[in-house]
């Protein structure tokens, strides 16, 4: 049995990573189904994608929240958190042969990393874009793509405004949470306060709420107190 094994989420702000493992007999039924890199896929085909992988293949996940990502990486890394969980999945599958999408930009250490923390010894493929090159990991991370979009799509209901999908260069995520931090002063749930991007908006907030509390430019006095006079 082959196995395939990739993420969606690694890079957001907010909302979790996503960690999937498709395990088939061999590729011949991916390759037919057209499965590919889920980022070339629109939502619709890797909704409908992910049906027929469930059917043809066993399916292993693992969901880490925004919450469980920032407690990792006050004494870790990104690279280490897949690490874990890529070697939790592939543990549960137990297959011959494992097809890995490289975290690292050292193919070889992220490969041998995940080796160390195995009971299993599966022959091990651990290469950069993967998931472009082997059906089966192509699998796995529209597997891990389309959970993380119903992940998001669950947030934003409970939240009850748009909130976007998550990654900084989103001006929906962005704003929603300026917005947030301007209402309430504390970061929304669901956003890793651990990325710089989170940070940097808090920064902003506080210069943003320093502002208000400071004298107008017109001379009226604001919440800071009267405006004094200078002397000249």
């Amino acid at each position: 049995m082959i196995c395939g094994v990739d993420e969606a989420g690694r890079g957001p702000v907010m909302g979790p990573l996503v960690v999937a493992a498709v395990m088939v007999r061999d590729d011949q039924s991916l390759r037919e189904l057209g499965v590919a890199d889920s980022k070339l896929l629109t939502r619709r085909r890797r909704e409908e994608l992910d049906g027929h992988i469930r059917e043809l293949a066993k399916v292993e996940m693992v969901v880490v929240n925004a919450a469980e990502i920032d407690e990792f990486m006050r004494n870790n890394n990104l690279n280490l958190l897949e690490v874990k969980h890529f070697a939790v999945l592939i543990e549960r599958l137990r297959p011959g042969k494992v097809f890995i999408d490289a975290a690292d930009v050292v193919e070889e250490r992220f490969g041998r990393r995940v080796q160390e923390l195995l009971t299993c010894r599966p022959d091990m493929v651990c290469e950069h874009k993967a998931d472009l090159t082997y059906p089966v990991v192509s699998a796995a991370s529209i597997i891990a793509k389309v959970a993380r979009d119903n992940i998001m799509d669950q947030i934003q209901e409970s939240i009850g405004r748009p909130i976007g999908s998550g990654y900084a260069h989103d001006e929906v995520t962005i704003e929603f949470i300026r917005t947030w931090l301007k209402e309430t002063g504390s970061l929304p749930p669901h956003v890793r306060s651990s990325w710089k991007t989170a940070k940097d908006l808090i920064s902003i907030s506080k210069v943003s709420k320093l502002t208000d509390w400071m004298d107008s430019d017109d001379g009226r006095a604001t919440a800071a107190g009267p405006r004094k006079q200078v002397q000249r």
